[in-house]
C-alpha cells in the first residue's frame, strides 16, 4: 500500500478474483500542462515557474490554488508532480485533526516530493502553527516536557513543496497566506473551453457524440469542468438506453431537462434559492441563515456550491443587508412586474 494511500485512508487490499479500479474506472483528469483545458494565464505562469525551478534543479515553491470547487485544482496539484518528477502525498485539512498528524507526514516526506492539502482553510490553527517552520525553514519543533521544564527540540525537514487548495481563500490565516510564494485564483470556464473539455472527455470514454451535442452540454455546465464531465456520463446513460449509444443535440437536450438542468445550467436547488428569495422574501434582501433555513439546506452548500455561479451570472446580490434577487433571474425565470421586486 503506497504512502498516499494511507495518508488518505484508502483501503487497496483485495482478493485475487477482485477487479482493480485502475482496470474498470476510466480517469479524465488531464496528466500535463499539454493536455489541460482552460485557466490559460495560470498555465502559462506555471509553466514558467515549473521551468525555472527545474532548470535549477530546486523544488517549486509552496503554491496555493484557490477559487470554486470542481476548477481543476487538485488536477493542478497531480500536473505538478508529474512535471517535477516527484511523489504526491495527498491529504486534506479535516483529515489533519492533530498535530502529530500533520508532523508524522512532514517528517516522512522525501526531498522535492509534493504534499497537497485540499480544503487547507479547514487546518485546525494547532496543526496550522506547525506548518510555519516547515514552510519557511523546513524545519519542526517537538516540545517535551512541561511548564519550566518544557523544551524544543528542532527537527530538520527535507525540501517539499507545499500545494494548498481552497474555495474560501479569505478563510486562510495571513500567516500561512503569506508563506505561500505562489497563489492563483481559479475562474469559471467559458462554454468554448468547457465544449473542449467534453470533446476529450468524450473521446476517452469513447462516447459518438456531436458538435452540436458537445456546446450544449457546455452551455449547462455552470463554467465548471467537474460539473460537464457529470453531464456528459448522465447523457451517455440516457443515450445508452434511448439511443442506440449516439449522441446528438435532441437526446442531449432530453436527457439533461430530465436531470433538471436548465438552459443556464441552474438545477433544482438554483431555481429553489432564487424562488425561495422571490416568492418568502419578496426579492430580498434577506440573511444566509434565514435563506438556508427556508430552503433546508446548510449554509455551507449555499456559500461554496450553489452562490458563486449565481453571483457570477449576476443571478442574485450579495448586499450588505442580505441576498437580494438580480435582473438576470427574473429574465430567466420569466418573472413579471419586476418593478415590485427591484
Amino acid at each position: 500500500m503506497s504512502r498516499e494511500s494511507i495518508i488518505r485512508g484508502d483501503d487497496t487490499s483485495s482478493s485475487a478474483n477482485d477487479v482493480s479500479t485502475e482496470d474498470t474506472v476510466v480517469s479524465l483528469r488531464p496528466q500535463s500542462l499539454q493536455e489541460y483545458v482552460g485557466q490559460s494565464d495560470v498555465v502559462d505562469s506555471l509553466k514558467i515557474a515549473l521551468n525555472a525551478a527545474k532548470k535549477r534543479n530546486e523544488p517549486m515553491e509552496h503554491i496555493l490554488f484557490h477559487g470554486p470547487p470542481g476548477l481543476g485544482k487538485t488536477t493542478l496539484a497531480h500536473i505538478i508532480s508529474k512535471e517535477m518528477g516527484a511523489d504526491l502525498v495527498h491529504t486534506s485539512g479535516p483529515a489533519l485533526d492533530k498535530p502529530v498528524d500533520i508532523v508524522g507526514i512532514l517528517s516522512n516526506l522525501n526531498a522535492g516530493e509534493i504534499l497537497f492539502i485540499d480544503e487547507i482553510h479547514r487546518l485546525p490553527h494547532t496543526v496550522e502553527e506547525y506548518l510555519y517552520s516547515a514552510m519557511e525553514d523546513f524545519q519542526v519543533d517537538f516540545i517535551y516536557g512541561k511548564g519550566a521544564f518544557a523544551k524544543t527540540l528542532p527537527f530538520q525537514l527535507k525540501q517539499f513543496t507545499l500545494v494548498g487548495a481552497t474555495t474560501r481563500a479569505g478563510l486562510l490565516t495571513p500567516p500561512l497566506r503569506d508563506r505561500f510564494g505562489i497563489m492563483y485564483h481559479l475562474d469559471f470556464y467559458s462554454p468554448e473551453e468547457l465544449s473542449k473539455v467534453v470533446e476529450r472527455s468524450s473521446s476517452i470514454l469513447g462516447i459518438d457524440i456531436s458538435e452540436a451535442a458537445c456546446r450544449e452540454i457546455a452551455r449547462r455546465s455552470r463554467g465548471t469542468p467537474r460539473i460537464a464531465n457529470r453531464l456528459l456520463r448522465r447523457v451517455r446513460d440516457y443515450s445508452d438506453v434511448k439511443n442506440s449509444g449516439i449522441v446528438d443535440i435532441d437526446i442531449t437536450v432530453v436527457a439533461l431537462d430530465r436531470e433538471g438542468v436548465d438552459k443556464e445550467g441552474l438545477d433544482r436547488l438554483d431555481r429553489q434559492y432564487l424562488t425561495t428569495i422571490i416568492d418568502n422574501y419578496n426579492g430580498g434582501p434577506v440573511g444566509i441563515d434565514a435563506l438556508a433555513a427556508t430552503v433546508n439546506e446548510e449554509v455551507q452548500t449555499l456559500v461554496d456550491v450553489v452562490e458563486p455561479y449565481l453571483l457570477k451570472m449576476g443571478f442574485v446580490l450579495r448586499t450588505p443587508g442580505g441576498r437580494r434577487i438580480g435582473e438576470a433571474s427574473l429574465q430567466h425565470l420569466g418573472i413579471k412586474d419586476r418593478w415590485k421586486l427591484l
